[in-house]
């Protein structure tokens, strides 16, 4: 190895060089985000869709490239032809199968439009830091509004889309309508004045539309005038000004934001086949309520006709009846059982009173003497000879008189 060969600098590849450039490229900053102005020439786009072009001024050249995505946005606002003076928003970037650097462009404008730009971002960082567009300003929308207003030009598109679209969502409401001019200088004052205008009638919320165009057509939408009248609204207020990739400053400042006039309308009512399918719904929920109710009433009713039935009067009496019935039973098994008792306590004592009875006595073979006077002899001692004496016999009686009496038997 020679000596000189220790400071030689490395052999770069060209894909290493130009890796190495990309890279440089990728990060520095200012070639992420810029605007660059020149002349179009070249401009094709691809059967893949995306756009070459090369913009140019009298001293340089630069290659750009629009993919498609932003192709077929951009062909809904303006789409450039040679000699056009524009100006390109985008990055730098290093396109490394041709070893070139190019421009990778987003949006285009006409010449000029830049300028707008800048001053729309300004007024949108002064209205924003105001709290202009917080989003705890935002009001929910009516679900039925009964009364719209509309605020565009009379004789423009939007305006008989907005009706359509009314007019076949929502027939209901009323829709009042406060012409403006919505483009050029005298178009702010207007618009201020007509939204002004629609507090008298008292709609529930606010339609603020117009059809699409460039920066500059739309740029009324931008006055600070008009975007301080939509913040104060004293309704919620829907814009729908442009198109779907057009961001004006009411948009910031409304309630919601609709990418079209027609979605603006759409977005402020309810679709009246949405509706019938839910009143179907709620018939339904309805109906099936109505008859849990009536049966769940019907029950309770049977339920209180039943505790009437037990708590009325005759049914009372059929109670007692049925109490004085099972007494009755009681009283007269009672009293069978008593009559049985007695009847064996009478049996009872009938048999002891036939074992004493004098007449057993005498069947046996006795006599019962007695004084003519009726007192019993239990004695001798007790009568005389001569005495007349009467003897009651088992069956019959004698008179005797007696011939002599004598203690001793025999």
């Amino acid at each position: 190895m020679l000596f000189e060969d220790f400071f030689r600098p490395p052999v770069w590849s060209v894909s290493d060089l130009t890796r190495y450039l990309k890279d440089l490229v990728t990060s520095d900053p200012t070639l992420q985000e810029l605007w660059v102005q020149g002349e179009v020439s070249n401009f094709k786009v691809a059967s893949s869709g995306h756009a070459y072009f090369t913009l140019k001024d009298g001293r340089a050249q630069l290659p750009c490239v629009m993919w498609r995505p932003q192709v077929q946005r951009q062909q809904r606002h303006f789409l450039p032809r040679d000699g056009d003076a524009v100006e390109a928003h985008g990055f730098v970037g290093v396109y490394e199968a041709g070893g070139r650097y190019q421009f990778y462009a987003d949006l285009l404008k006409p010449a000029g439009e830049g300028a707008l730009y800048r001053e729309f971002q300004r007024l949108k960082a002064r209205l924003e830091a105001e709290g202009l567009f917080d989003e705890s300003r935002k009001r929910p929308l009516p679900r039925f509004p009964r009364r719209i207003g509309v605020v565009t030009s009379a004789t423009g598109a939007a305006l008989r889309d907005i009706l359509n679209t009314l007019r076949r969502r929502y027939p209901l409401a009323e829709v009042v309508l406060a012409p403006a001019v919505v483009q050029g200088e005298h178009a702010p004052p207007t618009l201020v004045a007509a939204l002004q205008s629609l507090y008298a009638h008292h709609p529930d919320l606010i339609i603020l539309a117009r059809g699409g165009g460039s920066m500059e057509d739309l740029w009324a939408f931008n006055d600070e005038r008009v975007v301080r009248a939509v913040a104060a609204a004293p309704v919620p207020v829907i814009t729908g000004v442009g198109h779907q990739t057009d961001f004006t400053l009411v948009d910031f400042a409304a309630d919601q934001r609709a990418p079209t006039p027609t979605a603006a309308a759409e977005m402020a009512v309810p679709h009246q086949d949405d509706l019938r399918l839910a009143l179907r719904g709620l018939e339904t929920r309805l109906q099936r309520a109505m008859v849990q109710d009536l049966t769940a009433r019907r029950a309770a009713l049977t339920r209180m006709e039943l505790r009437l039935h037990r708590q009325a009067p005759l049914h009372r009496v059929f109670s007692q009846a049925q109490r004085l019935d099972e007494l009755e039973r009681r009283l007269h098994t009672a009293a069978k059982h008593l009559l049985a008792l007695h009847q064996r306590r009478v049996q009872a004592l009938s048999q002891r009173l036939a074992a004493l009875n004098p007449l057993a006595i005498l069947r046996r073979g006795y006599a019962l003497l007695t004084t003519a006077e009726g007192q019993v002899v239990r004695s001798a001692s007790a009568v005389h000879p001569g005495q007349r004496l009467h003897a009651r016999l088992a069956e019959g009686g004698l008179k005797v008189v007696v011939e002599e009496a004598s203690r001793d038997w025999g």
